[in-house]
């Protein structure tokens, strides 16, 4: 029985597919390589170059490779992009989720995992933030992936479909191993700007409001390493085939950082300095965003195992070394200020 992964060839779904490949269980993947790199698929992996909203090329894939269970990731993910084009992330994550869903259904699958996001719930009132807060979106994006779960769940309860959302926290690391990493040019993640900052590729990294009521007045993100999301997708797997209910589950470590704190790790992490250019708060920016993560650890059989700001950023440093080689990229900017 095989596993359908779509998006499989981006960000987090190469980190997936290693870890179900490493795991011995057979993969498919559907990547539209709008953001995703063939490359980073072990061999042996089949990958259909289409849209996961296809739903012919869903339903034929799925017939062709006896798929049981679906791994939802492809979809549009930059808040900024999706305040300038809503309609863009309409159709990119929700009319896609909509379709790929109705496929499943035609086919039977009744095993179904999906990427959701913590900016389902707004601003929060309470932290760190449990399941059961409002989920209130400043974004299309977040409101986008809301529509999605919430299709997701009537789905489910009509047609005996048995489903995890896992809402994301802030994403961040590369695989320990150095074989897959973030990758795409223009990526706005925090851990990313700051070690292609480290590494001369960028001049300076912006932080926007250090006078919020926190500690050091910038914000706080609970950060997950990307190899420990993974192995929490392949948990809720093995929780959907034992049987287990549907559930909704927050991703993340349950600990804050805060944006100086991550950049003087990375400074520290890389031996070097660079630049940090201070700027007003940014509108729409959250000032803290922490997980509760008490559901996610009761519900699957996962324990994190890179639940460290300096180890998520050593991975990410390295990975960003190792795409400067490879694109034998700037060896002398990179010098300390």
């Amino acid at each position: 029985m095989t596993v359908l992964v779509t998006g499989g060839a981006g960000y987090i779904g190469s980190h997936m597919v290693l870890a179900l490949a490493e795991a011995g269980e057979s993969v498919v993947v559907i990547d539209n390589l709008s953001t995703g790199f063939s490359a980073f698929l072990p061999e042996g992996v089949p990958l259909f170059i289409g849209d996961a909203g296809d739903e012919n090329l869903v339903e034929g894939v799925i017939e062709q490779h006896s798929v049981e269970s679906i791994i939802h990731f492809a979809g549009s993910v930059v808040v900024p992009d999706s305040m300038r084009d809503p309609l863009g992330y309409y159709r990119n994550n929700t009319f896609t989720t909509r379709s790929l869903l109705n496929a499943a259904v035609k086919c039977g699958i009744n095993r179904f995992i999906f990427s959701s996001t913590a900016a389902v719930y707004g601003d929060p009132d309470q932290v760190p933030v449990p399941e059961t807060a409002p989920t209130r979106p400043l974004s299309p994006y977040g409101f986008s992936k809301l529509m999605s779960e919430i299709m997701l769940h009537d789905v489910a309860s009509a047609h005996g479909m048995k489903y995890v959302a896992l809402r994301y926290f802030n994403v961040a690391g590369a695989d320990p191993q150095g074989r897959v990493g973030l990758a795409t040019a223009g990526a706005t993640h925090l851990l990313k700007i700051a070690v292609e900052a480290a590494t001369g590729q960028r001049a300076k990294i912006d932080v926007f409001g250090t006078d919020y009521p926190t500690p050091d007045g910038s914000c706080i993100r609970d950060f997950i390493h990307v190899s420990d999301l993974a192995q929490a997708h392949r948990a809720a797997l093995s929780y959907l085939r034992g049987g287990g209910d549907s559930a909704t589950l927050n991703c993340g470590y349950g600990r804050g950082y805060s944006v100086l704190e991550t950049i003087e790790a990375v400074r520290r992490i890389a031996g070097r300095n660079f630049a940090v250019q201070y700027a007003a708060r940014r509108p729409g920016d959250i000032m803290t965003m922490v997980a509760d993560t008490s559901r996610m650890r009761a519900t699957l059989d996962w324990t994190p195992q890179f639940d460290d700001l300096d180890t998520i950023a050593t991975h990410a440093l390295a990975w960003e070394e190792k795409l400067l080689r490879e694109r034998g990229g700037l060896t002398e900017q990179a010098q300390s200020a």
